[in-house]
């Protein structure tokens, strides 16, 4: 009984323990993008509140503008849950935010090479309008973020295998998105290629 009672008790604190937490990231997401709103900066990508940047006085470490900048993004974030595709893709919004630090840190975007591998349940956010219209019943929310990105010469490819674990169709991606045979094998390229690897594969 008294074991039965202590198991409850563990159970019970854990519970709690996981809820606290999940609150506490809540409240920091929200005073973080309210702090975005209030003074963020948009250099390039605009269209997501998390893209913004904070202006910060007094820098005395800067960045080579001379030199090209030659980002990789591994991106894994994402889901099929109803509730959780209607935004916008946080790794998307993390990618808009890497390449608008660049930028407000004095590079020019000219220099600035960017490409986002995507791979796992992130692909759905690569679905073309029709695609996602009809799997998740809204327009996409990530398309003004993909365009914004784009525009400045970001380079999509997708994993083509966790499409085919995920039953995604070719035709379903964005006409501009690139399909290799899987992320790990472009990842390893674009890195031999000298590309800085950013890994956002958790939420």
């Amino acid at each position: 009984m008294k074991l039965k009672l202590i198991a409850l008790l563990f159970c019970l604190a854990a519970t709690f323990g996981a809820s606290a937490q999940t609150t506490d990231k809540k409240d920091a997401a929200a005073k973080r993008e309210a702090k975005l709103k209030a003074k963020g900066m948009y250099p390039v990508v605009k269209s997501g509140v998390s893209c913004g940047v904070l202006p910060v006085p007094g820098v005395t470490e800067k960045p080579d503008s001379t030199i090209r900048y030659k980002l990789l993004i591994s991106l894994g974030i994402g889901s099929s849950e109803p509730d959780k595709v209607k935004e916008l893709n946080k790794g998307l919004a993390e990618a808009g935010r890497i390449l608008n630090l660049h930028v407000a840190a004095g590079i020019p975007k000219s220099q600035i090479d960017m490409v986002i591998v995507t791979h796992g349940k992130a692909l759905y956010a690569l679905f073309n309008s029709e695609a996602f219209k009809q799997e998740f019943k809204i327009d996409n929310p990530n398309t003004a973020v993909i365009h914004e990105l784009e525009d400045a010469g970001a380079k999509f490819i997708a994993c083509g295998q966790a499409m085919q674990f995920l039953e995604i169709k070719n035709e379903q991606m964005l006409p501009e998105v690139k399909i290799a045979i899987a992320a790990k094998v472009a990842v390893s390229t674009y890195e031999l290629k000298g590309y800085v690897l950013y890994e956002l594969d958790e939420e």
